[in-house]
């Protein structure tokens, strides 16, 4: 710890305990330094690497890196109670292995145990989606319960209540892209037909409206606003889909807000507007779900939210042994 002598002889302390989080993705590791309530004091990146001791080497890379940037205003230095990493892949949060994290190239890896040696306290390691959830929560100030819907690639859901991540009895709450809707619908990389995120995801995207540009999605929507009566079609498959996805979450858990984050949200206005005119579509047909008042219930992650999948990282950190503050 560092220390000043006090006006009346005691030893003032400098330094600012904060928790750290990381959310290691397949091309970047995002790092951020926050204090207890989540606000973000100091941010990095790094190239994520591959392969498991090059990923695990720079994760403690960012640790130190994020730790090195004073606070504003301050000249106090950060030192970590914790250290949070979401990540994708199967994740046992409990002992912090991680398996299956194809893009980062490794199979079965003791992610926290290697990355808690070489940054000298413990680490948690959460499911990447589950730690955008609680990150959304904290980020955007919510009660209650959430479930924050991640658009991406694939498709899934975190779970929050009152601050906590709800997990279920084997991890998988919240996999609600591999629920089938579709019996004779294409094959989802999971071995089933008609899962929710062939009809609802970017690669659903990506498939409803072939192109070569880099967005699909957003070339989809902007045909379908030409007039494109194909695109139209499409955009409807897909917007549909999400409507589904929110239907399915408040049919299931309940929860009184929906939040859609993941590369799709990035569509912005026009995405919510579709999956909001879908879900009162099937209100006017269905008393019982207009009851839900689930066009109300869902929103979007702001373009100027936080990092949110960083910070639900660092606050579910397991708190540090306040005698080691040190990065080894």
């Amino acid at each position: 710890m560092t220390a000043v002598a006090g006006l009346v002889g005691r030893p003032v302390r400098t330094d600012l305990p904060v928790r750290v989080g990381l959310d290691v993705g397949g091309t970047k590791i995002d790092a951020v330094a926050v204090d207890d309530d989540g606000l973000v004091l100091a941010r990095t990146r790094l190239p994520s690497g591959f392969g498991a001791d090059e990923v695990v080497a720079n994760a403690a890379s960012a640790v130190a890196r994020v730790l090195g940037a004073p606070a504003p205003g301050s000249s106090r230095a950060l030192v970590p109670r914790s250290v949070g990493v979401g990540i994708p892949g199967v994740v046992d949060p409990v002992t912090g292995r991680v398996s299956h994290a194809v893009n980062l190239g490794f199979a079965d890896v003791a992610f926290g145990d290697a990355l808690s040696r070489l940054v000298g306290v413990p680490v948690a390691v959460e499911n990447d989606v589950n730690a955008a959830a609680l990150g959304t929560w904290h980020a955007l100030g919510l009660r209650g319960s959430m479930a924050y819907l991640n658009l991406g690639t694939g498709l899934a859901a975190g779970i929050v209540v009152d601050g906590v991540l709800s997990r279920g009895s084997r991890g998988a709450v919240g996999e609600i892209g591999h629920v089938p809707v579709d019996p004779a619908g294409v094959l989802c990389t999971c071995g089933q037909r008609g899962c929710l995120e062939t009809v609802a995801s970017g690669t659903a995207a990506a498939r409803l409206w072939p192109t070569d540009v880099p967005h699909p999605a957003r070339a989809l929507f902007t045909a379908a606003d030409h007039g494109d009566p194909a695109a139209v079609a499409a955009r409807t498959v897909l917007a549909d889909g999400v409507a589904a996805a929110v239907r399915l979450l408040v049919l299931t858990v309940d929860v009184e807000t929906i939040v859609v984050g993941g590369g799709l949200s990035a569509l912005g206005g026009p995405l919510l507007e579709q999956v909001r005119a879908s879900l009162d579509r099937a209100g006017r047909t269905s008393p019982f779900v207009a009851s839900l008042d689930l066009p109300s219930r869902v929103v979007l992650l702001p373009a100027d939210a936080p990092p949110v999948a960083a910070v639900g990282a660092a606050m579910a950190g397991a708190p540090a042994d306040p005698s080691v503050v040190a990065v080894r």
